[in-house]
């Protein structure tokens, strides 16, 4: 959710009603769906993305874009969305923005050529972007104090559970109907979350002077300086960073929305972002956190597939399935969150949520190259506890960390910082791949001497099974790179492991929620 705009304060929204009635809970219902859509698009299209470029006649590197589109669009609308829901109010923001997505999904589904696709993405992203942060403005405005818990405790359940959702439902469809059908589910949801909106959140009038008096540099700054960040790091790699012309220019960009994002906190007087929170020892600690986690949640989503593809064999489906598995735990503990967020001290379930965090990653630190999905049970357990713990607590201490009229602009910088920590692990792997996987072969061929009396022995007993000494050396060098790719997997959990650890002192500087606490706002 976004900051405030530049200007003067808007007037504060009406105190929710002492008990929710029926309207209410169908405007939460109506958000968290949202959300649940929002976040199940991200990572929906990840199992069927090869039967999509093939389709659409996209090769491997253009088809990244597919993913990538999404991703950038929806990190530039999330800390815009607040200003936005006050600029025309909340229910006609959330109608306009659930048509759209409805219309861009239906785009995407009948999508022949990569732009027509990669349009139909970003205007998902777009859209979708801003239904994960106001769902928590239904909740806050909607619900009294003693009823929010049980409206975070969904909203947390679908934050977590549709990312896990995407690649299953992704898959099956890809292997069972079609993959036009991943993007046409969204049309009767659609229709039923405008039934809900309209029946459950009252019009509120629109406030069209705040065009007038908003933070332009910031909004600039946002737009340049996050889309050209994520393009960078997302494709830097694979462009071979600055001998590519895109990336030079992506940099440019990033450092121009940069330059623009500064400006406008010296000079607005409500900026779009309020970057000064940062400067906060506690809300600094919770970003720093957000952002590992986001890099172990995003990275080990897309490790595992790309693994079981790689070296077991796996289909888009099998490979969902072991994804899904991190949901279930998540699933049963969002039951016990409103008496969690009662009673338990942040600081406790925050260190216990990242400590299993790093644990499930450490499990997968003994992979090889026989491993496959039952190799993942445990670890994917343990990560959906762990995962759940950490970003539920650390939202509530970063909403908690700053005076209630920053508390949008809190939660806004932690859903960006969890998304960056997102885009940071997909280059992060990139990178590691490339580099660890080379290193890995030239260390196993340095292993196999080819004045071996042992080395000459094998290959002549497997030129002899195969057929012929090509065919030994061919099936030597694919038993190289397999077993190459396997400990680069390995160095990815090591690495994620450490840097989840290297954070757990962090969660000391949090402070206790209150004893009253009010959950007002939550990232996605």
């Amino acid at each position: 959710m976004s900051g405030a705009a530049a200007g003067a304060a808007p007037a504060s929204p009406p105190a929710p009603p002492a008990r929710a009635d029926f309207a209410a809970w169908l405007a939460v219902a109506a958000g968290t769906i949202g959300a649940f859509m929002a976040t199940l698009d991200i990572s929906i299209v990840n199992s069927a993305l090869p039967t999509i470029q093939g389709e659409i006649g996209a090769s491997g590197t253009e088809g990244t874009w597919i993913a990538t589109a999404y991703l950038v669009a929806e990190i530039i609308m999330i800390p815009l969305a607040g200003w936005l829901e006050r600029l025309v109010g909340l229910r006609t923001f959330l109608m306009i923005m659930v048509s759209l997505f409805t219309a861009f999904s239906m785009m995407c589904g009948f999508s022949t050529t990569l732009p027509m696709m990669i349009v139909g993405r970003v205007g998902q992203g777009f859209t979708g972007g801003a239904l994960i942060p106001t769902a928590m403005s239904i909740i806050a405005t909607r619900l009294p104090p003693h009823q929010q818990p049980v409206g975070i405790a969904a909203f947390g359940f679908t934050a977590i559970t549709g990312p896990v959702f995407g690649p299953v439902i992704g898959g099956w469809l890809a292997e069972n109907v079609s993959w036009h059908y991943a993007f046409f589910l969204n049309l009767p949801v659609g229709v039923v979350l405008l039934c809900l909106l309209t029946f459950g959140l009252p019009a509120i009038r629109s406030q069209l002077h705040l065009l007038r008096e908003a933070d332009w540099f910031g909004i600039a700054g946002i737009v340049f300086f996050l889309g050209g960040l994520t393009v960078f790091l997302e494709e830097g790699e694979r462009e071979q960073w600055f001998d590519s012309t895109l990336i030079v220019i992506m940099a440019g960009v990033s450092l121009t929305g940069f330059v623009s994002l500064m400006i406008g906190q010296a000079v607005a007087e409500r900026p779009v972002l309020r970057l000064r929170l940062l400067l906060d020892r506690q809300f600094g600690a919770v970003i720093i956190m957000a952002i590992v986690v986001g890099m172990a949640l995003y990275g080990t989503s897309f490790i595992i597939p790309q693994f079981l593809t790689a070296i077991a064999g796996y289909n888009a489906l099998q490979s969902g399935g072991v994804v899904f598995l991190a949901g279930i735990p998540a699933a049963l503990l969002m039951l016990c969150v409103p008496w969690l967020l009662r009673n338990i001290d942040v600081r406790v379930m925050v260190m216990g949520g990242l400590g299993l965090l790093a644990f499930s990653c450490w499990l997968e630190t003994d992979l090889t190259a026989f491993s496959a999905g039952d190799s993942f049970t445990h670890s994917q357990l343990i990560r959906g506890l762990g995962q759940t713990m950490a970003m539920m607590f650390l939202n509530q201490a970063a909403v908690s960390s700053v005076p209630v009229e920053y508390a949008r602009d809190a939660a806004g910088l932690f859903s960006t910082a969890r998304n960056l920590g997102g885009s940071l692990a997909l280059a992060g792997i990139s990178v590691v791949q490339d580099e660890r996987m080379w290193l890995h072969q030239r260390r196993l061929e340095e292993a196999l001497p080819a004045n071996s009396l042992t080395v000459q022995d094998y290959m002549n007993g497997q030129a002899m099974t195969l057929g012929g000494m090509p065919s030994a050396y061919r099936s030597l060098a694919g038993t190289i790179q397999t077993q190459a790719l396997t400990l680069t997997y390995v160095d990815m959990f090591w690495i994620l492991t450490v840097g989840v650890i290297a954070t757990l002192p962090l969660a000391l500087l949090l402070r206790p929620l209150p004893k009253r606490f009010k959950p007002a706002e939550m990232g996605h």
